[in-house]
Order: C-alpha cells, then structure tokens, then sequence
C-alpha cells in the first residue's frame, strides 16, 4: 500500500520546534509540500530552509482569528490550495490548582483549543467551499486522555481537543473529510525540558528524577521522540488511514493503553 501523498499541500502550525518541526520533516521526505506556520517566523524559516523547495515559512498566531484569517488565506494563494492541516501549536505550564492563575488557565486555553478550533474551523471551511476531502490531524497529549498533578489547566484544554475532534469529525465525515488527533507522551522537547525543571521544583525533586520517573512509566522503556508522533500523523494524513476518523490516538510508549 502507498501512502498516495506526492503534490499534497499541508499547513502545520506550532511548526517551528519539536513534534511540529518533525512533522514537516516527515511530510516532505513524502511528497508533501508543506507551509511552517509558527507564531516564531525566523525559526520557522530556518525549518523551511532544513527542508528546501518544500516547504515555505508564515508567521501564524492560533489565539487570533485575524491572524490565522490572513495567514492560511496567503497560504491559499501561495499554494494553490491544500489538502492536510495539522493543527500542533501548543503551550503548557504547571502549577498546583491553588496557586494557579488566571491567566495560566487562559493562555493554555487560547493556544491549545482556541487555536484548534480557529484552525480547524478555517480549515473546513475551506475544504467544504473547494470540495475537497481534506484531513486534519490535532496535537492532543497523553494529558487529554488522564489528568496529571500541576497540569489541571493543560489537561482541560487537551481534553478540549480530543471532544472537539470527536464532534468535529462526525459533523463532517458525511463530505469525506477526516478528522483525528495524537496524544503524545513524554516527548523529548524543549517544551518537556522545562517541564523537567518545573515539575523537579514543585515536587522537591531533582530533573534527573523526575526523567527517571518518565521512563520508568513507559512500559517501551525510553522517552517518546519527535519522530514518533511525526510517523503517526504521516499515516493519519495518507490513504493508509482512510477508513480512520474521529480517533484520538495514544503515542506514548504504552504509558497509556485505551
């Protein structure tokens, strides 16, 4: 079977570092021309740069409407249309419910479902108006399935994400278009760096503990790469996956297994 992606077109937000970096890299070494969309427009050039004719840079921030509005509509353009968006940008924090801020709660919720929904929501629009059966692929986390100490705020927006992709996915699977998310694990990021850092200060521990700990919850006995996510969501935008929607689909290592 062929994954039947040379001449797609995909737009990949939070592209710049990390599981979002990876997945440009995985879509281009398949045919996939690719747009990096980051709220960070010079690192998303140097990932554009890494890949080369495929892919091109766009400054995109997922909390504003008028910023996604502008910024797929030039992809539109530039592009000539597209057929696969991963919706990956994501922001994370911790700190026990008692201390926790307002503004935490909002800046996790504006990135991580705010801008799922306006992505998506763009994103659909467009592939009802050209006909297309488009697919679109969220980054939801090992969090969006199992709430975790210091992540109450992050775990509500990733659990967000799983619901809206389930509903999402049955308001328009009658028109072919297929929608999905990944819930990653403990992945080797710079996001996950300083998630060492704070979860070692608010449990007294040290980070070479705390990592300890986070393989030693992974039954596949190491941390989760980029990469492994990057592979998941390949299949999820090919035709390999063409009978799959509406599915959240675990990539952890076997921390979390239904």
């Amino acid at each position: 079977m062929l994954l039947d992606l040379d001449g797609k077109r995909a737009i990949v937000t939070g592209a710049a570092t990390g599981i979002g970096r990876a997945i440009v890299h995985m879509l281009a070494q398949n045919g996939v021309r690719t747009a990096v969309a980051d709220l960070d427009l010079d690192r998303a050039r140097k990932v554009a740069e890494e890949i080369g004719g495929q892919a091109d840079a766009y400054e995109v921030d997922v909390r504003s409407r008028a910023s996604v509005e502008a910024s797929f509509r030039r992809i539109e353009e530039d592009f000539g249309g597209y057929d696969i968006l991963c919706a990956n940008a994501g922001v994370s924090s911790m700190a026990p419910v008692e201390t926790l801020s307002d503004e935490e709660w909002d800046f996790n919720f504006a990135v991580n479902a705010r801008g799922v929904f306006l992505t998506n929501q763009l994103a659909i629009r467009y592939f009802l108006a050209s006909g297309r059966q488009g697919v679109i692929v969220n980054t939801a986390s090992l969090a969006g399935k199992v709430g975790a100490p210091y992540l109450a705020h992050y775990s509500a927006s990733k659990f967000a994400v799983v619901g809206f992709t389930q509903a999402l996915a049955r308001e328009v699977a009658d028109r072919g278009i297929r929608v999905n998310c990944v819930c990653p694990g403990f992945v080797r990021t710079s996001m996950q760096e300083r998630e060492l850092v704070w979860e070692a200060g608010l449990r007294g521990a040290t980070r070479e503990a705390v990592l300890a700990d986070y393989v030693a919850q992974t039954p596949l006995g190491r941390l989760e790469e980029p990469e492994d996510v990057a592979k998941v969501v390949l299949f999820l935008v090919s035709e390999l996956s063409q009978f799959i929607t509406g599915e959240a689909i675990n990539v952890t290592g076997g921390v979390r297994m239904d």
